[in-house]
């Protein structure tokens, strides 16, 4: 039962995370600065979900983790160690400040700086937590690991 909620969890973080980058893209690509605004109030909104979410997910990760050692298991640790770090300390507070200046119509270098920043952020951490599923999935016995036949 751990492992499905510990996949269940982190399959929402991984959704969320993928949700309001693509939304990002699509809003500054072809959409105008109201729904520019728009979405960065949405993705702010949608924090509720991801933070649990992610916290669920390494929660549950340790708690499966817990007396196990091995290559894959430090890997995700790793991994998941550089995502929080990405989340907290990029992701997060740009999300509040990008949030604000669309909301005040500040779409100046810095805000288009700013974003450029949070995209590829959040672009790492998709990959991170793409790779940290697959190994999951290994570790469950649900993927099978590549063998290179020389």
């Amino acid at each position: 039962m751990k492992k499905k909620i510990h996949g269940i969890f982190g399959a929402v973080a991984l959704l969320c995370i993928t949700t309001f980058w693509l939304s990002t893209v699509v809003s500054e690509l072809f959409m105008d600065q109201a729904s520019v605004a728009a979405v960065k109030s949405a993705i702010l909104s949608g924090m509720w979900l991801l933070i649990p979410a992610l916290a669920a997910t390494g929660g549950s990760g340790f708690v499966l983790a817990k007396g196990k050692s091995g290559r894959l298991v430090s890997i995700k640790s790793l991994r998941m160690k550089i995502a929080a770090g990405n989340g907290l300390l990029v992701l997060l507070p740009s999300a509040f400040v990008l949030s604000f200046w669309a909301n005040n119509g500040r779409f100046d270098s810095g805000f288009y700086a700013l974003q450029g920043l949070e995209l590829l952020a959040g672009a790492i951490n998709i990959f991170l937590l793409i790779m940290n599923m697959r190994d999951g999935l290994k570790l469950s016995g649900h993927l099978k690991p590549k063998r290179l036949d020389l």
